[in-house]
């Protein structure tokens, strides 16, 4: 079974409700023009103190859950702003799944588009499964995109996607991936559209070269 279709590996709970973006990544991480280093930032002041330093206490930095791939979080996880780099962070410290009652909407559309597969199920459900992962030794989840199911060491549960994100799932696809797979319908589509509307094409250009042509010392 291939890892597009199938997230297996240890879950760490993070139950709390609300888990913002701004949380998630902080705003000092923001600084840089690409997404180089976001995972040092993944919830910065949850995992250090005030002097920088790890706090034992927090589930990411116990030995058991090293090498998590999965979150199981609370209510409304992501809500806040709109910033990408909240997904980023989380997928380059190695989480490739979030299972949670619900997400916040832009969060969930940035999430799903770059492939960070969001679960959410009944919080009765999500309560069962943060029992199970809370303890070490059971805290193995398994996510099946094919069945859209979800097992953990008690918890046999279904899910659902819309087909787009499903699709692009089973397909190691993300957003521009996707655009891109439609490539030829996308040009067939460029090509009537100047056909039929010609005085359209390169307006900007033409505008450009117009306004050039007007200028005081042009040769006109």
């Amino acid at each position: 079974m291939s890892d597009t279709q199938r997230i297996e590996g240890i879950a760490a709970p993070l139950p709390t409700p609300n888990l913002d973006t701004d949380q998630i990544m902080p705003k000092q991480f923001l600084r840089g023009i690409d997404k180089a280093g976001l995972d040092k930032g993944l919830l910065y002041d949850l995992r250090y103190d005030a002097d920088h330093q790890p706090r034992s206490t927090f589930v990411l930095n116990q030995p058991a859950y090293q090498g998590a791939s999965m979150l199981v979080g609370g209510s409304n996880f992501g809500c806040g702003s709109s910033r990408e780099h909240a997904v980023w962070g989380l997928q380059q410290f190695g989480i490739r799944a979030v299972i949670a009652p619900s997400f916040g909407e832009i969060f969930y559309s940035n999430a799903m588009n770059n492939r960070l597969l969001l679960v959410m199920l009944d919080a009765a459900v999500v309560e069962r499964i943060l029992a199970d992962v809370s303890n070490p030794a059971t805290s193995h989840i398994a996510i099946d995109v094919e069945t859209m199911t979800v097992r953990s060491h008690s918890v046999e549960a279904t899910f659902s996607l819309s087909d787009r994100h499903r699709h692009m799932f089973l397909h190691g696809l993300d957003m521009i991936g996707a655009t891109l797979a439609r490539w030829a319908e996308i040009d067939a589509f460029q090509q009537t559209h100047w056909k039929t509307r010609p005085w359209l094409r390169d307006v900007a250009a033409t505008t450009r070269a117009r306004l050039a042509a007007m200028a005081p010392g042009s040769s006109l």
